[in-house]
């Protein structure tokens, strides 16, 4: 039974006619060809499925594995494990899918502070290790004798020395708190009547984003759903307009749902059925709806800056 929610309560649930209805598009790997698998979602396990994607056909592979975690995936569960067995796991698969990439393709791979060691150790060997992204995760629980851990990695890494870097679609704007003049002009920000505001290069540490939660549009119930914004800035900085991105570990969908909206093509592969479907209803969603929240008009704000983006025409 569907639960019933709060007035502001906007999660994405799948009724049972909905589950009934999106079953049927539901791509199994035993079952596919070439041709099926652009824009869709095979259901499968990635040793599988990858073989199904083309050779050097991908332009972003994103990687959202499971971290070395005992965690529940709807029906699949992962169980933690030693570091040893973690990176041999990792690598495992993780060759199966270069033969797929561009020479000038880009690899985002997302971690946390046990798994990152294992990560580094692997793609070092077959990528150019470029930077790692720290992005702070303002939810999680607290401890009583650790720290609580509040941010997350992204290794970033290309397979050459040539490959896409679009600097200008990911600058952030800020609010200039005590702005600077030469000549009595604005110096690297602008004056307006709503305030003063300057874009500024993205840094390799991001505290700008908002992890999903119950009145978001795109908040879902899967445990380990990363925000539209955060995917929004890889893609945007690592692919143009009509390029593949590859998203092995799809969980809800976020990878598949912001590049439809951003003019992005995608293969994906997901485990779970369940997280197929509700990823198939995200992705029907987004033919309606393709704003992403904390971008608007082609450039990503700072966090808690509703206020400022509503007086400049924003809608979410």
């Amino acid at each position: 039974m569907l639960k019933k929610k709060a007035p502001r309560n906007r999660t994405i649930y799948l009724t049972a006619q909905e589950k009934e209805r999106y079953s049927k598009r539901i791509l199994k790997a035993d079952s596919l060809t070439d041709y099926a698998i652009i824009d869709n979602i095979i259901n499968g396990d990635i040793y599988n499925s990858c073989k199904f994607i083309p050779a050097e056909s991908v332009d972003l592979l994103f990687l959202d594995p499971p971290y070395n975690l005992s965690k529940q995936f709807h029906n699949n569960i992962f169980n933690k494990t030693t570091e040893e067995k973690y990176t041999e796991w990792f690598g495992s698969w993780f060759k199966l899918l270069l033969p797929s990439l561009k020479d000038t393709a880009t690899v985002y791979v997302c971690g946390d502070w046990r798994t990152s060691i294992s990560i580094y150790n692997v793609i070092k060997d077959y990528l150019f290790v470029r930077n790692r992204i720290t992005w702070e995760r303002e939810k999680g629980r607290g401890a009583k004798t650790n720290y609580k851990n509040s941010h997350e990695d992204i290794w970033f890494a290309t397979k050459s020395d040539s490959y896409t870097f679009n600097l200008d679609a990911v600058k952030l704007k800020r609010k200039v708190v005590a702005p600077y003049r030469e000549n009595g002009k604005p110096k690297d920000w602008e004056e307006s009547e709503n305030g003063n505001y300057r874009l500024t290069h993205p840094g390799n540490f991001w505290n700008d984003i908002s992890i999903p939660f119950w009145s978001m549009p795109e908040n879902t119930e899967h445990p380990t759903q990363k925000p539209e914004k955060l995917i929004a800035k890889l893609i945007l900085a690592s692919t143009n307009e009509n390029d593949i991105v590859f998203d092995p570990f799809l969980g809800s969908g976020t990878t598949a749902v912001v590049a439809k909206k951003l003019k992005r093509h995608f293969y994906a592969v997901e485990l779970a059925e369940e997280y197929v479907m509700l990823s198939l209803k995200r992705l029907d969603l987004a033919v309606k709806d393709k704003s992403i929240q904390g971008y608007e008009n082609g450039v990503f704000w700072e966090r808690n800056t509703f206020n400022e983006r509503k007086k400049n025409g924003s809608k979410n």
